[in-house]
């Protein structure tokens, strides 16, 4: 009986190493078969993988070459200020002024380009922005220790800012360049200067809408100490004013505990907290029509940017505004603050000058030995697809004939 379990066992054995031998034998005629395949179509596997990578290569050789040329700007900015900054030069607004002083200086082609870019990441193929050094290399918020010191890096500032224009042919650069210049340094710079003129009356309103909401309590304050001084005053005292004492009466707050002087303090006491509050009533009607008289100001610059920042209305050009409309006031104060906003804006226009006046226009590198060679890879792959379908396709019109 064990013997015939031993045959049957061997004989088991003998059938599966039979069948691996048989399996390694079909995967070897398989492997042949595709080798064999690909050596009969060699020809057609090199010449369409060559090929379309040539092409491409040549195509990018023989083609036009891209230039840029970069500006550096000694501007500190937050990310924040840096990302309002995009979000203005890339606006539909701006582009539009962008493409018309393209197509005036008869660059159509160039124009043509920027207006079908559509998004800013199309946008930024041909201009971009960027800060150096990278908000990523000086903030490292998982080293902070605390929320404060978390807040102070998210308050790093760049400490310049580059702008790099791209386009071609060579001798175009120079010009074309300029026209961006002009935009970001002439242009720009007007929307920053809106919205601080949309800060500073709304800040003039908080700061009026405070006196008035005030002023009634403060008038009421008045006619109350009024009143109190006149009740004093027909109180019949008798010589309580002059009565000697050797007791001295100290207070903290005298106006608190007026009430605990002699009548005659009693009365001083209450004058004086009268004259306090009717100086600072004045004082508070004067910041109140100086605020009123800010307010105008501003809005009158807000109109005049308002009206024209849909055109291609330049910092300089509102300078030079700016200058004229001081002629129109004749309050010191007035003056004083307009002359102090022209020095501010004169800052702006001098932050707004790049480092180095001419660049060298550099070209771009075309990536051709790169992108050929990702063709390549492609066309190889596809051509030995195509080879295998074919000869697929040849055996199995063999078959049916």
């Amino acid at each position: 009986m064990t013997s015939l379990e031993n045959d049957g066992s061997n004989k088991q054995t003998t059938c599966n190493n039979a069948q691996e031998k048989a399996n390694i034998y079909e995967d070897e005629i398989n492997l042949m078969a595709y080798f064999l395949v690909l050596w009969k179509r060699k020809w057609f596997i090199f010449l369409a993988s060559v090929l379309p990578a040539l092409v491409v290569g040549l195509a990018m050789f023989l083609g036009p070459r891209d230039y840029k040329i970069s500006y550096t700007y000694d501007v500190g900015l937050g990310e924040k200020a840096f990302k309002v900054l995009e979000d203005t030069f890339y606006s539909e607004e701006n582009i539009e002024k962008l493409v018309e002083k393209l197509q005036t200086s008869d660059f159509n082609e160039y124009a043509k380009k920027i207006a079908e870019a559509g998004t800013e990441k199309k946008l930024k193929e041909f201009i971009f922005f960027e800060i150096s050094p990278l908000y990523s290399e000086v903030m490292k918020p998982s080293e902070a220790k605390n929320l404060e010191e978390l807040q102070r890096l998210q308050q790093v500032k760049g400490t310049l800012l580059g702008m790099t224009i791209m386009g071609n042919p060579q001798k175009d650069m120079y010009t074309i360049s300029s026209i961006m210049r002009n935009d970001f340094e002439k242009v720009i710079p007007i929307y920053s200067v809106k919205d601080g003129l949309t800060n500073n009356i709304e800040a003039l309103k908080t700061n009026m809408a405070k006196i008035e909401g005030g002023r009634f309590g403060m008038g009421l304050e008045l006619e109350r100490k009024k009143a109190t001084l006149a009740k004093l005053k027909n109180l019949k005292s008798g010589d309580s004013g002059n009565v000697q004492s050797n007791i001295t009466l100290q207070f903290n707050n005298v106006d608190a505990s007026s009430s605990y002087l002699p009548l005659a303090h009693q009365i001083q006491a209450v004058d004086s907290q009268i004259i306090n509050l009717e100086g600072s009533i004045r004082a508070s009607e004067e910041n109140y029509n100086y605020y009123k008289s800010l307010l105008t100001v501003n809005e009158r610059l807000f109109d005049e940017v308002k009206n024209k920042t849909s055109l291609y209305y330049t910092i300089q050009e509102f300078h030079s505004f700016l200058a004229g409309m001081v002629k129109d006031y004749k309050d010191k104060e007035l003056i004083d603050y307009l002359n102090a906003y022209i020095k501010s804006i004169e800052n702006k226009m001098a932050n707004t000058v790049p480092l180095i006046e001419k660049p060298k226009v550099c070209p771009i590198a075309k990536g051709t030995v790169k992108k050929s060679g990702i063709v390549f890879v492609i066309a190889f792959m596809m051509a030995i697809f195509a080879a295998f379908l074919r000869e697929g396709l040849k055996k199995s019109q063999a078959q049916a004939s």
